[in-house]
């Protein structure tokens, strides 16, 4: 038996009885840990979805970019809105300007059913991992997310040539039965694991009344990136988000059960801002971030 393959059984041991240093779970699982602020046991680099701030960046993306790096964001998610995926800049020029910033974007929402292999070139070009369908919206029948699953697989296999991923993005409705059936159920069993992937958000699988946890544990592996997005307190309306830590979900003990995964990308989002503005709860969400205890 050589040396490795004797410390390969003694690792082994050691995680199956729950015992893994910060340096393996770093650097053997792929585990998106580091010391915090305050020096304990955090996550590492964080992402935002620009969505979080669509209405500033319209106006001025390079400034606000530079504002979101200030405030410890180092990876990006982005959505295709009327500027494009790039914010009209070429994607060479987008990834150098990011680059200035020490920034990279990982991911990015997108309309997946036009011109998508150009996309997907597009954001191989720039070292981008993922596109993500960021919405499918309730279906009529269970038949129909059958039918989007097969198109997700088409996508999977354009981002598999590529170089990159292909992805879904889910909101409450695929954790809601549908004639007795999650939805949910139907687009990760009917989609080839080698060519799509899922980002969960955290915030919706909530609101539909699911536990993330059990979810990651019933697809170990299929959730890849996930949107850190807190849920109001004392809330009845669906879309209903405040700044990191004031609402309900417990992030520290999900990202926990994600990190056993190898999962890496943990992107910031929120869509309300009650008694704040976009940049300065996107701020805020970053401080959470970087002082959040694992």
């Amino acid at each position: 038996m050589t040396y490795q393959r004797r410390k390969f059984i003694k690792l082994s041991a050691a995680l199956g009885a729950g015992v893994v240093l910060q340096s393996m779970s770093t650097g053997l699982l792929g585990c998106n840990t580091a010391k915090n602020a305050s020096g304990t046991q955090g996550i590492g680099p964080f992402g935002l979805q620009l969505y979080t701030l669509r209405d500033d960046l319209t106006k001025d993306p390079k400034g606000v970019l530079k504002q979101v790096s200030q405030f410890g964001y180092k990876q990006l998610e982005g959505y295709e809105g009327p500027q494009g995926l790039f914010w009209n800049m070429t994607p060479a020029a987008f990834k150098s300007y990011l680059d200035s910033l020490g920034m990279t974007m990982v991911s990015s929402h997108c309309d997946y059913t036009k011109d998508f292999e150009r996309k997907a070139e597009q954001a191989a070009s720039i070292g981008m991992k993922y596109l993500l369908c960021p919405y499918l919206g309730p279906q009529k029948s269970l038949d129909d997310y059958k039918r989007a699953a097969d198109k997700f697989n088409q996508c999977g296999e354009i981002s598999k040539k590529a170089g990159i991923r292909f992805g879904y993005h889910n909101h409450d409705y695929s954790f809601t039965k549908q004639e007795g059936v999650y939805p949910q159920d139907i687009m990760m069993q009917q989609t080839d694991k080698n060519l799509v992937d899922f980002e969960m958000d955290i915030y919706w699988v909530v609101t539909a009344g699911e536990d993330p946890i059990k979810w990651l544990e019933k697809y170990p592996n299929r959730f890849k990136l996930f949107h850190i997005k807190d849920r109001k307190k004392n809330t009845t309306e669906k879309a209903d988000s405040v700044v990191l830590g004031t609402g309900i979900i417990d992030f520290p003990a999900i990202m926990r059960a994600a990190n056993k995964q190898g999962s890496n990308y943990f992107i910031v989002e929120q869509e309300k801002y009650e008694g704040t503005t976009p940049l300065l709860a996107a701020k805020a969400d970053a401080m959470y971030m970087k002082n959040l205890k694992l």
